[in-house]
């Protein structure tokens, strides 16, 4: 090494002037093709001034940035790009870029974007998308598998309740879209409530995936019976998206033992979250909207039961009815039959006596007759005596004849009084009552059991009824 003595000093702008020559005439004349990384990106007056930096294999160690600008070209080049990829230029992305090399006395070495490959940057993603997916079955085959091409997940296999009210929300504590989600279901048109519980986090860029992570873990562990939990963003382009490609989110959204709904914002391809919920709509508002849908189908399904039920009770009602009126009918024709063959046998009766008489009568006469004949001698006092035998015979016979015709007319009026006694209408009216079961009279109660639907037919009533309990009586209610 010469000593200073021995070398004329420098400025240090002419070092940096020789630095300069030696860079512009190595490699000012030639672009470069630089897979790198975005760092440190900002924009200022419509440029844009961010680091290209590499990370070591592990991805923790940097092993080389350089400052990198891009001027009017290079931003025309990074418009196209976002258009074609639908990833907003930012810190994070993996890009492939030609770069020109130059060195600034001030800023130092510095690099200029003159076009950036999309087609690369879409690649990485996708690569990347695909191998979390492939990571997410690997690692967890009882909570993310393939069926028929598609990603089941053990939240997607949770029924939903059948009314959603009690919602856990994480969600950026500034989001617009929370507040549309918050409107949506407060101003519902049908007036349903909701109880909405705020989990906040961050929502953009992946290394506040963990942020999100931690308040799944924090609505777990609140042990409230929450019917769904909602992710829920308010948008932004495909590169303010990538923390849902984040791994550890879709495993805790896969595994989660609350239905998982996400609403994030975006209108093209599906994140790995989406895939891993439960239920994934492109908004908030969408996925609040599914939630009021959803519990006025369950309100839809009450008021078709209801209708349902109605429908059969009155049917119901009308068979029964109509059955009681061919019972009433068919228990006075028995009655009407039973007085008719009663007063038809009384009358047959009645005839048989009046004819006996008559033939006792006649008998008789003809007895007295004969005995007149032959017994002349004492005819006067035997025949004042027979006569007086015949007249007491004939009297008896007369009233015996009016006895018997007077006790059959009683029991004629005593058939005809049990009759009205024993009419269902007067029984009905007095208190008692007629049992149904399938549209059959009962006459026991053993036949009856617990949960059976019968039928109560009183005076002017009909009422259903189901069987709580049927046990024995011991009649002590009668008792006197």
């Amino acid at each position: 090494m010469s000593s200073p003595e021995n070398t004329s000093p420098i400025s240090l702008s002419e070092l940096a002037g020789l630095v300069k020559g030696v860079v512009e005439q190595a490699l000012g004349r030639h672009t470069f093709w630089v897979i790198a990384d975005v760092a440190n990106h900002n924009q200022k007056s419509g440029r844009h001034y961010f680091d290209l930096l590499e990370k070591d294999a592990a991805g923790v160690v940097i092993v080389a940035k350089i400052p990198t600008r891009a001027w009017a070209e290079g931003v025309q080049k990074i418009l196209a790009f976002e258009k074609v990829t639908g990833q907003a230029f930012t810190t994070g992305l993996k890009i492939l870029s030609l770069v020109s090399v130059a060195y600034n006395p001030i800023y130092g070495l510095q690099l200029t974007l003159m076009d950036i490959d999309p087609n690369f940057t879409l690649g990485v993603l996708e690569r990347q998308r695909k191998e979390t997916l492939l990571r997410l079955i690997t690692d967890n085959p009882q909570h993310v598998w393939l069926a028929d091409g598609l990603y089941v997940t053990l939240n997607q296999n949770l029924p939903l309740p059948k009314v959603i009210q009690r919602i856990a929300v994480i969600s950026s504590a500034v989001s617009a879209g929370l507040e549309d989600f918050q409107h949506t279901l407060d101003h519902n048109t049908f007036g349903y409530e909701f109880k909405i519980d705020r989990y906040y986090s961050y929502v953009q860029g992946e290394n506040n995936a963990q942020s999100v992570v931690d308040q799944f873990i924090a609505i777990f562990n609140s042990g409230i019976a929450y019917d769904a939990a909602v992710l829920i963003r308010g948008g932004g382009s495909q590169t303010d998206l990538l923390i849902f490609e984040h791994y550890n989110i879709a495993r805790v959204i896969a595994r989660f033992p609350i239905p998982v709904f996400t609403g994030i914002g975006h209108q093209k391809n599906e994140t790995i979250a989406d895939l891993m919920a439960h239920t994934a709509l492109k908004t908030p508002t969408k996925a609040a909207e599914f939630m009021v849908a959803h519990n006025k189908a369950f309100f839809d399904e009450l008021l078709s039961l209801e209708k349902s039920i109605l429908i059969k009770t009155q049917q119901s009602m009308a068979r029964h009815k109509q059955l009681f009126s061919l019972k009433k009918n068919e228990v006075s024709m028995i009655a009407r039959t039973y007085i008719s063959q009663h007063v038809q046998q009384l009358h047959q009766k009645s005839q048989g006596i009046t004819h006996l008489g008559r033939s006792v009568l006649s008998e008789e006469q003809s007895r007295l007759r004969l005995l007149s004949g032959k017994l002349s001698g004492r005819a006067q006092l035997l025949l004042y005596g027979h006569r007086r035998n015949l007249f007491q015979r004939s009297t008896e016979i007369g009233i015996q004849t009016k006895n018997y015709l007077a006790e059959q007319d009683k029991r004629i009026a005593a058939y005809q009084s049990e009759l009205h006694l024993i009419s269902p209408d007067r029984l009905l009216r007095r208190g008692y009552a007629l049992i149904k079961k399938n549209g059959k009279i009962l006459g026991r109660a053993d036949k009856l059991e617990k949960g059976n639907e019968i039928a109560i037919i009183l005076a002017d009533r009909e009422v259903s009824a189901t069987v709580n309990e049927n046990k024995k009586h011991d009649g002590s209610d009668f008792n006197i």
